[in-house]
């Protein structure tokens, strides 16, 4: 008999896109990638599984895809996920509804999607946020600012990965980045709306939530501003538990808020001087390497447990062990053409080291752009120790080494 096949829309090549083939394959099923552009993730010809072309922000076009593979092998639930566009989760929505499958609300995804509007919907549930103003045109900008007070967070209403986001504390800097926003020249931006926000300061928060339940909390550090491009993240944050407490009641008001609470849930936010404020939530699984982490401290695998809700089976977020688990974000100081990298092997080859993992090769254009796409590699480590986490991580990191050259000045 052949196994129902699990539909995935779209992929992600940096992040959770193997896990769930492989998570796939050991429940039993088979995994089928439906997308624009196959040739983006690597790891689906690696893994040798079947690709469907389709242009996915044509849910007629998915429509018939589906059926076909429902014809061929029978549908046991379908999900996905985009490292270009937030918006595939509210199609997913949309087809689960379509093929009377488990799935989440795309309404209540969409309304998260446009970061304007899921902002106003939680103010007015009295969710704590950053004081935030939205500017429809260019000229608005500054007169926003104004009224807000310097320093500011710029950002695209909708975006994904940090793009288009910068602090901004003089005005010469705001003019800088509105004209990179709105110049429809850049991708940073799909529409002219922008938010105008308070800058939050305090220690960064992931929460990763499924259905109403907290997984795991994770503590998270950028490299230097004004971009927030993640460097550190750490699972479990040491929390106090008034700390922790806090954070759950918010992180539940934010799914009262939004209509959320099937499946996944990744909430942002900051300690500030008034406790928790919500930076964003996200109607998804956190991308990687949170899921790994979370595995890695508390033995639960979320994209398992995920694939099982989605297929309408029982899960199981019982936590088998308690440890603390690390990774790092390996950023690149400055642009040019990458010459070499070394240290690769023996960083992965020290104990405790879940993981190295490098995205780019030699002879690489480096051009940096503030947002996730610098990244240059990961590490990942784990040991029942807090401290050893941290030295593990460190020492790891220190033997990975390159060197990047300028560019070549072409002459005119």
């Amino acid at each position: 008999m052949l196994a129902r096949a699990l539909i995935l829309i779209e992929g992600h090549a940096r992040g959770n896109g193997p896990r769930y083939v492989e998570a796939a394959r050991r429940l039993g099923l088979y995994p089928v990638t439906l997308s624009n552009d196959p040739t983006k993730y690597r790891y689906l010809e690696a893994e040798r599984s079947e690709v469907i072309r389709v242009d996915t922000n044509n849910i007629d076009a998915l429509i018939s895809k589906c059926n076909a593979v429902r014809v061929a092998h029978g549908i046991a639930g379908i999900t996905g996920f985009s490292g270009d566009d937030e918006s595939v989760y509210a199609t997913v929505g949309k087809l689960c509804g379509y093929f009377d499958l488990p799935g989440p609300n795309p309404t209540s995804v969409l309304a998260c999607y446009d970061k304007s509007v899921q902002r106003r919907l939680l103010e007015q549930a009295g969710v704590p946020v950053p004081a935030f103003r939205v500017a429809n045109n260019p000229e608005e900008i500054e007169q926003l600012v104004a009224e807000l007070g310097l320093p500011v967070v710029l950002k695209p209403a909708i975006g994904i990965g940090s793009i288009g986001v910068r602090l901004c504390r003089t005005m010469e800097e705001v003019a800088n980045h509105k004209t990179d926003l709105l110049d429809g020249n850049r991708e940073a931006l799909s529409l002219p709306k922008v938010l105008v926000e308070e800058f939050a300061q305090g220690p960064y928060y992931c929460v990763n939530l499924m259905g109403h339940e907290i997984v795991g909390v994770a503590a998270a550090e950028f490299s230097p501003p004004p971009h927030f491009v993640y460097r550190d993240t750490t699972v479990p944050a040491a929390l106090t538990d008034y700390g922790g407490k806090h954070i759950t009641e918010v992180s539940r008001s934010c799914l009262r808020a939004l209509d959320l609470g099937w499946g996944p849930t990744n909430i942002e936010l900051r300690w500030t001087d008034r406790g928790p404020v919500v930076i964003e939530v996200n109607p998804r699984l956190a991308g990687a390497p949170d899921p790994q982490l979370i595995q890695l401290a508390f033995g639960v695998d979320l994209i398992a447990e995920h694939v099982k809700l989605i297929i309408g089976d029982k899960w199981d977020l019982r936590r088998t062990h308690l440890h603390t688990a690390a990774s790092r974000n390996l950023v690149p100081n400055d642009d040019g053409i990458l010459e070499w990298i070394s240290g690769v092997n023996e960083a992965a080859a020290l104990p405790g080291v879940a993981e190295v993992q490098m995205y780019v090769t030699p002879n690489t254009p480096i051009v940096r752009k503030g947002d996730f796409r610098d990244l240059m590699g990961r590490v990942v480590v784990s040991s029942p120790d807090r401290a050893q986490t941290e030295t593990i991580l460190q020492c790891a990191t220190d033997l990975i080494g390159w060197s990047i050259k300028p560019m070549p000045v072409v002459s005119e």
